[in-house]
């Protein structure tokens, strides 16, 4: 069951599902796994066949890819 979006990030947990992630970036479940193959995104965890994300690495990420508007 995916999770309600959040406004506060520290509301979320350490160890983000990729649902979570998907709903904080607006992307879909296949793009987060997608981006994972590819090395795209930080902070990811192997726990046996499941993967996690670190909350801390991914926004501090999605704050650096922001782009000055022109």
């Amino acid at each position: 069951m995916p999770s309600r979006p959040t406004t506060d990030p520290s509301a979320l947990p350490y160890l983000l599902c990729a649902d979570e992630v998907a709903n904080l970036l607006r992307i879909t479940r296949k793009a987060v796994y997608c981006m994972v193959d590819r090395g795209q995104l930080p902070g990811v965890t192997k726990i046996g066949r499941r993967v996690r994300f670190h909350r801390d690495s991914i926004l501090t990420w999605l704050e650096r890819q922001q782009q000055p508007l022109h």
